[in-house]
């Protein structure tokens, strides 16, 4: 069975340059964070009958990347955030083979201007905590 793909209504992220795009995408980080209770930055997913997925992992994960996987990733930024509250589509769901305890859900998503992006994110079966992973562009 093939995905279902969420069309966005933003395109990515302006910009070419690390410098660039890390300020526009930690300033939507703040004002997400900035909404928060107890300033630990959610938003609520429509797939997951409004449950929190926490966004705050995604900004360890990004730092582990050479210099141009980060802007090909911060480029989606805002696309992902869109895909997270609204999509409803159902995902592909794994097992995390490096975790037996948790699950992983791979959203996939086209900008405005059509470009393909997958968002993953990890779901914790014990505490039921979501947490965004991983944005990135397919082919």
């Amino acid at each position: 069975m093939k995905n279902q793909v969420y069309k966005c209504k933003q395109d990515r992220l302006p910009g070419s340059s690390y410098k660039e795009l890390i300020k526009l995408a930690r300033r939507e980080y703040h004002t997400i964070q900035s909404r928060s209770p107890r300033r630990i930055p959610y938003v609520r997913s429509a797939y997951f009958t409004k449950d929190k997925i926490f966004i705050n992992n995604f900004w360890d994960h990004l730092s582990q990347k050479n210099a141009k996987d980060r802007v090909r990733r911060l480029r989606l930024y805002s696309c992902a955030i869109e895909l997270i509250r609204n999509s409803k589509y159902t995902p592909l769901t794994l097992q995390n083979p490096n975790n037996i305890d948790e699950t992983l859900h791979r959203f996939d998503g086209v900008t405005s201007s059509g470009d393909k992006f997958s968002v993953q994110i990890k779901e914790n079966k014990k505490t039921n905590r979501k947490e965004f992973i991983s944005c990135f562009p397919r082919k």
